[in-house]
C-alpha cells in the first residue's frame, strides 16, 4: 500500500543508518495508512476523519502519527498543560488533597467524552484532544477569577476575558515563544465551543470549513460574550455535553466533604432520576447520552433529522435541575466565595503593577516567567501591554499568583 504521508528521514533516527531509518519509517507510514483506513471502516460516516485534519500551517513534515492524536499530544506536552495542576475548578485554598482541581477535571471529561465518542462510532482522538484543552485559558481561581479578569480588562479598553478564547490564544498562538502548537480546526473549534455552563438538551454539528470562517466566529464571541456558539464536529458535542456530565455530580461528592451540603439535600426528582452519587449520576448521564442520540452506525446513512447528540427529555430536565441546585447550594454558598474578595483586591493590584512596570521599561518584564520574557518580538509588536498583563495573569497557577501579589504587598488569604 502507497503511504499517503511522505517523510524526509534524518540519520539519527531509530539510532540506526538512514537506509535503515528510512525502512522504519516507511514500515510506520504503512500503519498510518492501515489506521486511517480503520476510521474509514470503524467509524460512523458523519464522525471526523484524522486524514481530513485542516492546519494553519500546512509546511510542517507530516509524521506516523494520526493528526488527531497529534494534537493532544501536543496539549499534554505543553507548558499551559502542566499549569492545570494548580488550577481552581470550583473550591479554592482548600487544604484537601481529595477536592478536585483543573488537572482531574479535564482527565475526567477526557475519559467520559471517549467513552461516548465510542460507542456513538465517533473519533475517540479528536474528543480526547479537545477535552484535554478545552479549559487551559481558565486564569487563577476558577470562574471568579475570569469574572474578575474580564472586568479589568473591560476597563482597560480590552474585550472581555472568556476563558475559552484564552484557550485557543495559548495553543494557537501564544505557546512556543508565539509560534502556537498547529492545532487543526477542529481542535481549536471545539475548544472554542466547549461552554458547558449553557444547557443543551441535545446539540448538532454546524460545519466550518476553513480558518477564516473560524476565526470569524471567534472574533464574533469575543465581541458578544452571550453568543452561543455551536461546534463543528459531533466529538466537540460531545465534549460539551462530556463537561457537564463531569462536573455536575463531582462537585456535589466535593461539597460533601467540606460540609457545604448534605447527600440527602440533594433534589428528589433528580435523586431518582440521575441517582445521588458521582458514580452513578456520570453512568446514568453517559447511557441515556448514548441511548437518545442519532449517529448514524458506520456503513449507514443519516436519517431524516440531522445527526445530534443529546439527552432524553426526563434526564435532560432533572439535570438542568440539578445544575440550578449546585449553583444555588454549591457555587453561591457563603463559605464558597469567602476568600473572594481578597482575590479580587489581588487581581485589581497586580494586574495594575503589571501594566505600570510594562509601560515604565517599554514592554519588558523582569519575571522568570515564559509569557513575557520568552516571547517573540511578533507577539510584542501585536500586543499592548494592557494584553500581555492579561496573558500573564491568565497563565498563572493559584500559588503564584498569590506569590506575585504578596511581594506588592497585597493581604494573602491561607489555605484552610
Amino acid at each position: 500500500m502507497k503511504p499517503l504521508y511522505t517523510y524526509q528521514c534524518q540519520e539519527s533516527l531509530f539510532h540506526g543508518a538512514a537506509t535503515h531509518c528510512g525502512q522504519k519509517m516507511a514500515d510506520l507510514l504503512t500503519i498510518l495508512d492501515d489506521l486511517n483506513g480503520a476510521e474509514e471502516r470503524a467509524l460512523s460516516p458523519v464522525a471526523s476523519r484524522s486524514i481530513n485534519a485542516v492546519r494553519r500551517s500546512s509546511g510542517e513534515k507530516d509524521g506516523h502519527r494520526q493528526s488527531f492524536s497529534l494534537d493532544a499530544d501536543r496539549i499534554l506536552h505543553s507548558r499551559a498543560y502542566a499549569r492545570y495542576i494548580d488550577k481552581t475548578q470550583v473550591f479554592c485554598l482548600v487544604s484537601n488533597d481529595h477536592i478536585t482541581h483543573r488537572i482531574l477535571h479535564v482527565q475526567l471529561v477526557s475519559r467520559i467524552a471517549r467513552t461516548i465518542a465510542r460507542f456513538l462510532y465517533l473519533n475517540e482522538d479528536l474528543a480526547e484532544a479537545i477535552s484535554l484543552g478545552h479549559d487551559i485559558g481558565h486564569p487563577p481561581f476558577g470562574h471568579e477569577g475570569e469574572t474578575f479578569l474580564s472586568e479589568i480588562c473591560r476597563s482597560h479598553g480590552l474585550p472581555p476575558f472568556q476563558h475559552n478564547i484564552q484557550s485557543v490564544r495559548f495553543l494557537d498562538s501564544l505557546e512556543r515563544k508565539g509560534k502556537g502548537w498547529n492545532l487543526s480546526l477542529q481542535t481549536l473549534d471545539g475548544i472554542l465551543c466547549h461552554d458547558g455552563e449553557i444547557h443543551s438538551k441535545h446539540l448538532t454539528a454546524e460545519p466550518v470549513s476553513t480558518f477564516s470562517d473560524f476565526d470569524a466566529k471567534l472574533n464574533a464571541k469575543e465581541n458578544d460574550p452571550s453568543l452561543n456558539l455551536t461546534p463543528m464536529t459531533l466529538e466537540a458535542c460531545v465534549v460539551r455535553l462530556a463537561d457537564t456530565v463531569a462536573y455536575i455530580g463531582r462537585d456535589i461528592e466535593d461539597a460533601i466533604i467540606l460540609g457545604l451540603i448534605r447527600r440527602q439535600d440533594i433534589p428528589d426528582n433528580c435523586r431518582q432520576v440521575l441517582g445521588e452519587t458521582n458514580g452513578t449520576i456520570v453512568y446514568t448521564l453517559v447511557t441515556d447520552l448514548i441511548a437518545n442520540s442519532s449517529v448514524p452506525k458506520p456503513g449507514g446513512t443519516a436519517g431524516s433529522t440531522p445527526p445530534h447528540v443529546g439527552f432524553s427529555d426526563r434526564v435532560s430536565e432533572s439535570l438542568y435541575q440539578l445544575k440550578q441546585f449546585n449553583y444555588q447550594k454549591i457555587y453561591l454558598n457563603p463559605k464558597t466565595k469567602r476568600y473572594i474578595p481578597y482575590i479580587k483586591e489581588c487581581y485589581s493590584a497586580l494586574f495594575t503593577s503589571f501594566l505600570a512596570h510594562l509601560q515604565k521599561n517599554n514592554n519588558r518584564f523582569s519575571a522568570e516567567v515564559d509569557l513575557m520574557t520568552d516571547m517573540g518580538e511578533t507577539y510584542r509588536d501585536r500586543h499592548t501591554p494592557e494584553a500581555m498583563v492579561r496573558d500573564f495573569i491568565a497563565g498563572m497557577t493559584d500559588d503564584f499568583f498569590l506569590q506575585q501579589a504578596a511581594q506588592i504587598g497585597c493581604e494573602i488569604p491561607q489555605k484552610q
